[in-house]
């Protein structure tokens, strides 16, 4: 591991990502439009509706990127033969990622979708992608990486099959490529257990590299992610689902559009509370009269005399705090009474010599 470096923010479109900018959200579809192009456009207005600033899909070509030699990661089809048939019932044409675009756009969500071949790159580029994800098991894919960089856009790595060695290899390919990056943890687990989610690779990643650092999470379950943002991740990227019943091999490792939404509202709840630092002499002179209400003074423990000498078995702390500080008790000890003192009541100035 190398010392700490200098963080270089970057811009995926207009929005600011690392150095102190809000997280960047990204409801992550992937292949749960389930090839429907309807479906496709439903999940852009669930999304920007659960708070996401971006949405990415998966733009498979699956001439350009398999082969019938592909195996299933999870035999989950029931109607594609094989993984090429799969890829080919997900594609859509470049008129329909289009039309997904402008949709997004419409929605005032930025538009992702992590290639898988050159020709991925090519058909999105001319949508004017914003930056590029390359997805954990496409980290040696140097010729994705290459055609990416030749857009001069920034490049997202996701490092969920990479050790150490291999993710300073690859930013350093990419930044030669002349290209802004950033890097995400991610746990190539579907869903990830919550003891390999690896919190502590973000800040390891941003420090060793000098790039924003995000979470890729598959756990299923918000709690990543709002652990993420209580330690300032830059960027969370999570699989999105209509609901834990639909079909398919990522439903498990997905995130409802509610469970979402309590990410998207727990963004703007710390965001709020980091811009409002409380001075804390400041907020207890405005609770002056609260503060008389809780704390306590003293009190005689019986009805006392005119004449009495004050001892300690006389007085008491009770409330409210708006009489003689129970905390002067010391300097009340052998005082005399000016006058009767009742039992149900504080001990007042008035009352001693």
């Amino acid at each position: 591991m190398s010392a700490a470096k200098t963080v270089r923010g970057i811009k995926v479109g207009d929005r600011a990502v690392g150095n102190g900018a809000p997280a960047l959200l990204i409801a992550e579809v992937g292949q749960a439009h389930e090839g429907s192009l309807g479906t496709a456009h439903a999940f852009i207005d669930a999304s920007a509706a659960a708070g996401a600033d971006a949405i990415k899909f998966q733009t498979h070509i699956a001439a350009a990127e398999s082969t019938l030699d592909e195996e299933f990661r999870v035999k989950f089809s029931k109607q594609d033969a094989t993984r090429y048939d799969y890829w080919q019932r997900m594609e859509f044409t470049a008129e329909q990622w289009a039309g997904l675009a402008k949709h997004a756009a419409e929605k005032g969500l930025i538009f992702l979708s992590s290639a898988f071949s050159v020709a991925a790159v090519e058909l999105l580029d001319k949508l004017g992608h914003p930056a590029w994800k390359i997805g954990s098991g496409e980290y040696k894919s140097t010729d994705l990486m290459a055609a990416m960089a030749a857009t001069g856009r920034p490049i997202l790595l996701s490092t969920g099959m990479s050790r150490w060695a291999e993710i300073a290899e690859s930013a350093a390919g990419i930044r030669a490529l002349g290209v802004d990056l950033a890097l995400f943890q991610c746990t190539s687990r579907y869903p990830t257990p919550l003891d390999a989610v690896g919190l502590n690779v973000i800040d390891e990643l941003r420090e060793t590299h000098g790039c924003p650092a995000g979470l890729s999470d598959h756990s299923g379950s918000p709690f990543p992610s709002l652990a993420a943002l209580a330690r300032g991740v830059d960027m969370i990227e999570v699989h999105v689902t209509f609901d834990r019943g639909l079909f398919g091999p990522d439903v498990p490792a997905s995130l409802t559009f509610d469970q979402f939404r309590q990410v998207a509202d727990a963004r703007a709840a710390f965001a709020q509370m980091d811009a409002n630092p409380v001075d804390k002499d400041l907020v207890a002179d405005e609770m002056e009269t609260m503060r008389g209400l809780f704390t306590k003074s003293l009190a005689p423990t019986r009805a006392l005399a005119k004449g009495t000498v004050l001892a300690a078995d006389m007085l008491t702390a009770k409330k409210p705090g708006t009489g003689i500080a129970a905390t002067r008790l010391d300097e009340m000890l052998g005082r005399t009474l000016a006058r009767d003192v009742a039992a149900d009541r504080l001990l007042r100035p008035e009352d001693l010599q």
